[in-house]
């Protein structure tokens, strides 16, 4: 019998039922995405994790530490020769030593401010010093004469007082280079100045900069001073250093092996073999009288335990060579055992 057109048909489905199928299909087939900045998705097992493009890790933290160390005394040692050169107590202390972009670190300059230019000889590279203008005010004060107190003024330097503050640098840069010297013979030149960090070319500015921030106590004077050296500059010291620090590790590791010397041929110490025999009461050796007898167990003379100074060191069996007693030595006794022993060679209970 044909159907009849005019009855709905059950095995096909409304538009409604359609777009519902379609939806759970896409939802179950597609993707799980993760998408920067969106909550992540149920189940996955994403691990996430934060990083800074704008200012990466450059070192590794046991890298910056050995750097830490070597600046540590480098800030000790220019503290006290500054403070002998300016004939007054000059503070030093370390407020930041990090890795960041030559582009990021000029952003941070201050302005107005005075910029040294340097190199180190023989290495290549131009580095930067940032002296806070009042510091150097301050200290060009101290140097015609002053009592080095602190100048409130906000001003570019003049041609003078860059003049005086440019032999203090010098010795700053000084030091240094001297906290290299371990690797490497260095030289500092000044070759230029600046008073605005916006023009400097001096690095690209992708390149990665050293930067160390000092803070400066100098009389009622406290400021900043900052160091900015391209790691490409101090990479080869850097590396020499790393190199000689796994070498010596190295060689320290190696453990050295016992050599016999002429000097420990007169050398004596007493030697003495005993038992751990057997437990008397207070009774019963009180009782004892010459001619007494007593027993001991015939598995002992495998026991005997040989004293070197006064420290157990061997086990042996005890026997006759000809007409002498002597012990034939069976095991040495581990450094746990002998430790356990008592003065007399008994062991602790």
């Amino acid at each position: 019998m044909a159907d009849d057109p005019a009855k709905p048909a059950s095995d096909f489905l409304d538009q409604s039922e359609i777009d519902r199928l379609i939806a759970q299909t896409v939802e179950t087939q597609a993707p799980k995405t993760a998408v920067l900045g969106a909550p992540p998705v149920p189940g996955s097992a994403l691990k996430i994790e934060p990083y800074d493009f704008r200012n990466p890790a450059f070192l590794s933290e046991a890298e910056l530490r050995r750097l830490r160390l070597l600046h540590e005394d480098f800030i000790r040692y220019l503290s006290a020769r500054l403070s002998l050169y300016l004939r007054m107590e000059f503070g030093l202390k370390m407020a930041k030593l990090t890795t960041v972009t030559y582009s990021k670190f000029c952003e941070s300059l201050p302005n107005p401010t005075h910029l040294s230019l340097f190199k180190v000889e023989p290495l290549t590279g131009v580095g930067i010093l940032d002296v806070n203008p009042r510091l150097a005010l301050t200290v060009a004060d101290r140097l015609l004469g002053g009592r080095g107190h602190s100048v409130k003024a906000e001003r570019y330097l003049t041609e003078i007082e860059i003049a005086l503050i440019e032999d203090v640098i010098l010795i700053l840069l000084e030091e240094w280079c001297g906290q290299w010297k371990s690797e490497q013979e260095l030289h500092p030149l000044l070759i230029g100045h600046e008073n605005n960090g916006r023009f400097l070319q001096t690095s690209p500015k992708d390149a990665i900069v050293l930067a160390l921030t000092l803070e400066c106590n100098f009389g009622d004077c406290s400021e900043q001073l900052q160091i900015g050296v391209p790691y490409y500059t101090i990479e080869p010291v850097v590396k020499r250093m790393q190199a000689r620090r796994q070498k010596d590790t190295a060689v320290a590791a190696i453990a050295r092996r016992a050599e016999w010397q002429a000097a420990y041929d007169r050398i004596t110490i007493p030697v003495r073999a005993e038992w751990q025999a057997l437990e008397l009461s207070v009774r019963e050796i009180a009782s004892l009288r010459i001619g007494d007898v007593i027993e001991l167990p015939p598995a002992m003379c495998h026991e005997t335990r040989v004293l070197l100074s006064g420290t157990p060191k061997f086990l042996g069996t005890v026997g006759l060579d000809t007409d002498r007693v002597a012990i034939q030595l069976t095991r040495k006794l581990s450094a746990e055992e002998s430790s356990h022993a008592k003065p007399d060679g008994r062991k602790v209970p």
